[in-house]
């Protein structure tokens, strides 16, 4: 019997999984900031199925303002059942279309944990796409010098030792 296909509680919290799904999480939101900083994002493609994503995001809503996301208006009881039904529809299309990811609040900011929202893998699609063809990530590269945190960690204990 796959473990997986067993109920939750039965496992309980498990800090080992957690810790793995942050460090996954983290690696993600590096990952794609960097991606940000070094390309024309109205150009970028997130997935093969952006366009259905996005076309369904502007239907579904059609004023959000996606320059900036106020984590109570997307996660209110009415916002957050119409985007549970958004999702569901990508259930057999996305893989891991409801894996927990970070996304930035605000496109001037970078991932901080102020800027930090974590939603379904699919909203975090709907909202970067929407984001990117409407041209509010093409500042990242102006603003930011994006590089790896692994790189600034390095530039740090470089920075350090030689004081």
């Amino acid at each position: 019997m796959d473990v997986l296909t067993r109920p939750a509680e039965e496992f309980g919290n498990d800090e080992t999984l957690e810790h793995l799904w942050a460090a996954k999480a983290m690696e993600h939101s590096d990952i794609y900031f960097n991606v940000l900083c070094s390309v024309d994002t109205r150009l970028l493609r997130l997935t093969p199925h952006d366009d259905l994503i996005y076309t369904h995001f502007r239907q579904d809503f059609p004023d959000l303002n996606v320059a900036y996301i106020k984590e109570n208006e997307i996660k209110n009881n009415h916002n957050k059942a119409k985007w549970r039904a958004y999702c569901e529809k990508f259930k057999n299309i996305i893989e891991d279309y409801s894996f927990g990811t970070l996304m930035r609040a605000d496109t001037k900011g970078d991932y901080s944990e102020q800027n930090t929202i974590l939603v379904p893998r699919v909203q975090f699609y709907a909202i970067e796409i929407a984001r990117n063809r409407e041209g509010l990530n093409n500042d990242v590269k102006k603003r930011f010098k994006c590089q790896s945190k692994a790189n600034l960690e390095a530039q740090e204990h470089k920075t350090a030792v030689a004081v």
